[in-house]
C-alpha cells in the first residue's frame, strides 16, 4: 500500500505542477494584458493563449478530482479550512473564461470584457499563492476534521505567498510573450520579464527564509545534519536558472526566458516537496493516514493512467501546432 500510495501523491503533484506551468503563464498575460502599449497588443497578447488557454485548465480538474478520490480525508479538510480562496479562484476563473470569449464578439461594451479578464486573472493567481501559503503555515485539525477558524488562511504569510505567486505568473507571461511575439511587443514584454523576474527572486526569497522559520521541522529537513547536501541542487539549479533567465532577457535570446522561467517553476515545486513530505495539510495530515481504500486507490490510478496520458498527448499536440510566433492580424505567423 506504501507503494500506491507514493504513486497517488506523485500524479496528483505532476497534474498540479502541469497546471502551475501552463494555466501560470496565461494568468500572467492576463495581468499583463490592460498594461500592453496599444489595443492592438492586447489583441496580439489575447491570440497569444487563444488555442491552449482552457486546455491548460485540464490539469487543474486532473489535480482536484485525484485529491478527492485518492485522499479524501485531505480533501474533506481542506475544503472547509480554504472556501472563501477556493471558491474565489474559481470563480475568478470562471470570470476569465467569460472574458475571454465575449471580447471577442463585443463591440461597445469591449472595455468591460478587458477588465474582466485582467481581474479574473490577477484574482486566481493570488489566491492560488493564498492557498500554497495556507497550506505551508499548516490547518487546525481535531478528530480528522477542520477546527480552525473562517478566516485562518489570511496571515500576512500568505499575502507573501500571493504576492509571490503574482509575481512569478507575470513573469512566466512576460517571458511567454518575448517567445511568442514580435517588435515593440516583444521588446516590451522584455522590460517586464526583468522587473517581474526581479521581484519573484526577492519573494521567493523571503518566503524561503520564513518557512523553516516558521516550521523547526523543515529547517531541520533543510539543514539538519548531511541533509543540506542531499538538497543542495535544488537551490543552486535555482541560482543557475535564474541567470539564465536575466542573461536570455538582456541578451535577446527569445526561447531561452521562458523555459528558464519553467525550470524556476519546478525547483520552487520541488523545494515545497522537500519541505512538505509526507504531509498533505500539515502539521497532521499526511499522504499516508489520507489515502482512500486500496480498491478506490487501484481503481483511480486505473483511471489516471489512461486519461493523463491523453491529456499530456493533446498538450504536447496543441502546443506543436501553435508553436510558431503570433501575427500581429491574428493567426500564426510562422513556425519556426
Amino acid at each position: 500500500m506504501e507503494l500506491l500510495t507514493l504513486i497517488s501523491a506523485a500524479a496528483i503533484a505532476f497534474a498540479i505542477l502541469m497546471y502551475v506551468m501552463l494555466d501560470g503563464f496565461d494568468l500572467g498575460v492576463g495581468i499583463l494584458f490592460p498594461f500592453a502599449p496599444d489595443d492592438r497588443a492586447r489583441s496580439t497578447i489575447m491570440n497569444s493563449v487563444a488555442p491552449i488557454w482552457d486546455g491548460n485548465e485540464t490539469w487543474l480538474i486532473l489535480g482536484g478530482g485525484g485529491l478527492l478520490v485518492l485522499f479524501p480525508l485531505a480533501y474533506s479538510i481542506a475544503l472547509p479550512a480554504f472556501y472563501i480562496p477556493l471558491f474565489t479562484m474559481l470563480l475568478a476563473l470562471i470570470f476569465r473564461g467569460v472574458s475571454f470569449e465575449f471580447r471577442h464578439s463585443a463591440h461597445t461594451s469591449i472595455h468591460i470584457w478587458n477588465r474582466a479578464f485582467f481581474g479574473g486573472s490577477l484574482v486566481a493567481a493570488f489566491m492560488q499563492g493564498i492557498l500554497v501559503g495556507g497550506v505551508v503555515q499548516g490547518v487546525t485539525v481535531a478528530n480528522d476534521r477542520f477546527a480552525g477558524g473562517v478566516f485562518d488562511w489570511f496571515t500576512p504569510f500568505t499575502v507573501l505567498t500571493g504576492l509571490g505567486v503574482v509575481a512569478a505568473y507575470t513573469l512566466l507571461g512576460a517571458t511567454w510573450l518575448v517567445m511568442k511575439t514580435q517588435g515593440e511587443l516583444a521588446d516590451w514584454a522584455r522590460r517586464i520579464g526583468v522587473a517581474m523576474g526581479g521581484a519573484m527572486l526577492i519573494l521567493l526569497g523571503a518566503i524561503s527564509v520564513i518557512t523553516p522559520a516558521m516550521h523547526p521541522e523543515i529547517a531541520d529537513r533543510w539543514f539538519a545534519g548531511l541533509n543540506p547536501l542531499y538538497v543542495l541542487p535544488v537551490p543552486l539549479l535555482a541560482v543557475l536558472l535564474a541567470a539564465a533567465l536575466f542573461y536570455g532577457l538582456l541578451s535577446g535570446k527569445e526561447r531561452l526566458p521562458f523555459f528558464c522561467a519553467l525550470g524556476l517553476f519546478i525547483c520552487a515545486f520541488a523545494g515545497f516537496g522537500i519541505s512538505m513530505y509526507p504531509n498533505l495539510l500539515p502539521p497532521s495530515v499526511t499522504i499516508f493516514n489520507a489515502i482512500a481504500p486500496r480498491s478506490s486507490v487501484v481503481f483511480s490510478l486505473i483511471g489516471i493512467a489512461i486519461s493523463m496520458p491523453m491529456v499530456l498527448f493533446y498538450t504536447v499536440y496543441a502546443y506543436s501546432v501553435f508553436r510558431g510566433k503570433v501575427g500581429t492580424e491574428g493567426g500564426y505567423a510562422h513556425h519556426d
